[in-house]
């Protein structure tokens, strides 16, 4: 009974990176598969850590507009009287006489925010109890002592207040209230004192026009479940960049990395050649400027592994600040190197299936198409309230009371009572629920603005926001073709590049090696080798730099198709037991 006054447990957020960077991390190096680029990623990349709370913010939606009620913000205001019943006694009598005696009490709950809600209001879904308890004593001096025949009327009074409200989809209320009223005043008048007087009362409305249905009154319940799904497409998109980001900087850092190691066979292969020069140079068989063309190329070797050497430093950099929740500032990182393991493997094709079949699928995966999608259903449901709205007000209700009053006789009051009415609380509540003295009475309530303007215009911009949702989303369909086209033209383009790389690194080492046998038979120069070299050297940097763009339009397709975790086998799952929404 006391869970719903217990507030939830929300985990700290962690800000220490997972131990799996650790489990890589061998002699002050970050081995790295690009998988585990990927799992590392997602588990200290902090937009995805942020990403991961929204899904729980949108089912406590939920749960908030199940309870129905105005939307979050907006309190109602409560008033509980502690007066005695209409009546009962000198008190009660002056008071239904509208003649104010003072004393008793109010319990009165009150709120001052201010927030609109357009359409009907759900009634409040959850049921509340209300109890108000008072206990009052007065003593009013009085000029007219007709009545009481006191010059001061003092008053004990004790007022019991109990009510259960419940409000339900279709447009109903109900609201059973128990009311107890204790009086015992300082007068010889009154023919019972102390009295009694309890009341058992049933009130009953629905909505008949405006507010009926639990089709318009259930609409931000729809909405609110329409936004989990939304907000779960969001953190699938945001996982399907966080990858995309990271196999983008693995496969920059790869390349600089395979670059790094072919500058560095060149460097040694331009060392070597610049001593075997000098030892030709010795035995007479070279001219002695030759040397002077080996030792710059050797330098120009050396310039370019320093170039490559800073690349990939800046690319390792930037990897590190989506790996550790830190980044470069992570102790385990801060020295360390990062060591990819993987290189860019082309297929010999891409087997890919029209551009139709690939828009379909793309439709079908994309988390930003089902999320535009969801959009337009929910602004279709919220615009069944302004529709509502257009209603006039038609409530009826109905409302039972029975009625009852006991007390002791008072020696001083004259005429004795009835016998009916001695006695206690038991005796008065026994009229109650006998039903001697019963109050009942039933009606309608109509309210109609003659020209209804305020919800002729909600609901005309409802329409008219819906309307251009639709085309908007329409435009972003038809553009999506388009861009898969173009995608699909850069990955074939990509693949022609990395063929003609191919072969054209191909033909410079065999150019490089017959040049390297003409020098030998004589036939050829030192300068002509050199030349030969540094066009092998352009043709292998030309070849990474084509492998990696057609992995960067690999991924670029996934993306577009919305198939990046599939690729990448990462599967979403919710854990209710702790609250997270994990990407495995």
């Amino acid at each position: 009974m006391f869970r719903p006054y217990k507030g939830v447990t929300v985990p700290s957020v962690p800000f220490a990176s997972a131990n799996r960077l650790r489990s890589l991390t061998r002699a002050g190096n970050v081995y790295l598969t690009v998988q585990d680029a990927v799992a590392l990623a997602l588990e200290n990349n902090l937009d995805v850590e942020v990403a991961r709370y929204s899904p729980l913010l949108a089912e406590w939606a939920v749960e908030r507009a199940d309870a129905g009620g105005l939307l979050r913000g907006v309190t109602s205001g409560n008033s509980q009287v502690g007066n005695v019943a209409s009546g009962q006694g000198v008190a009660g009598s002056q008071r239904s006489a509208g003649v104010s005696v003072g004393g008793g009490g109010t319990a009165t709950e009150t709120g001052n925010a201010s927030v609109s809600q357009i359409g009907p209001v759900t009634a409040n879904l959850d049921p509340v109890l209300r109890d108000t308890t008072v206990f009052s004593h007065t003593t009013t001096p009085l000029s007219n002592v007709v009545q009481s025949q006191t010059n001061s009327l003092v008053d004990s009074s004790r007022i019991y207040n109990t009510s259960l409200q419940q409000g339900f989809l279709t447009g109903a209320s109900a609201q059973l209230s128990y009311r107890d009223s204790f009086l015992k005043e300082s007068t010889p008048l009154d023919v019972l004192n102390p009295s009694s007087a309890p009341r058992i009362e049933l009130s009953l409305s629905q909505n008949f026009l405006q507010g009926f249905g639990a089709g318009v009154n259930g609409r931000f319940i729809r909405v609110a479940q329409r936004h989990v799904a939304i907000s779960r497409e969001a953190f699938r998109a945001q996982i399907g960049d966080a990858i995309t980001i990271v196999l983008n900087l693995y496969w920059d850092l790869s390349t600089a990395a395979g670059d790094l190691e072919v500058k560095r066979r060149n460097l040694d292969v331009a060392q070597r050649f610049y001593e075997d020069t000098s030892k030709q140079i010795q035995v007479g068989t070279v001219a002695r400027i030759e040397l002077v063309r080996a030792q710059l190329d050797a330098a120009a070797r050396q310039k370019e592994l320093l170039a490559a050497q800073m690349l990939v430093d800046q690319r390792e950099n930037v990897l590190k600040d989506v790996l550790s929740r830190q980044g470069t500032e992570d102790p385990l990182l801060a020295d360390a190197h990062i060591i990819p393991l993987d290189r860019v493997q082309v297929p010999a094709t891409d087997d890919l299936p029209p551009v139709a079949d690939l828009l379909r699928q793309a439709i079908a995966r994309r988390p930003d198409i089902a999320v535009a999608r969801m959009g337009v259903e929910s602004a279709e449901i919220s615009a069944s309230g302004t529709k509502n709205g257009l209603l006039p007000t038609l409530e009826g209700f109905v409302n039972l009371q029975n009625n009852g009053l006991a007390g002791a006789a008072n020696p001083q009051g004259g005429i004795g009572p009835n016998p009916y009415f001695v006695g206690g609380l038991s005796t008065a509540l026994g009229q109650v629920f006998r039903h001697n003295f019963p109050n009942n009475n039933g009606g309608a309530f109509l309210s109609a603005y003659l020209k209804n303007r305020v919800a002729q215009a909600d609901y005309g911009i409802d329409q008219l926001q819906l309307r251009q949702t639709q085309l908007t989303n329409q435009k972003s369909l038809n553009q999506l073709s388009a861009d898969l086209s173009s995608q699909i033209l850069s990955l074939r383009q990509a693949r022609a590049r990395y063929r003609a790389a191919t072969e054209a690194q191909s033909l410079q080492e065999q150019l490089l090696d017959g040049e390297q046998r003409k020098l030998t038979l004589g036939d050829s120069t030192i300068y002509a080798v050199v030349q030969a070299r540094r066009d092998l050297a352009t043709a292998q940097s030309n070849l990474l730099s084509a492998e990696a763009a057609y992995i960067k339009n690999r991924v670029a397709l996934d993306q577009a198709l919305g198939r990046t975790l599939e690729v990448n086998h990462i599967s979403i799952t919710s854990n209710s037991g702790t609250g997270h929404v994990i990407a495995n």
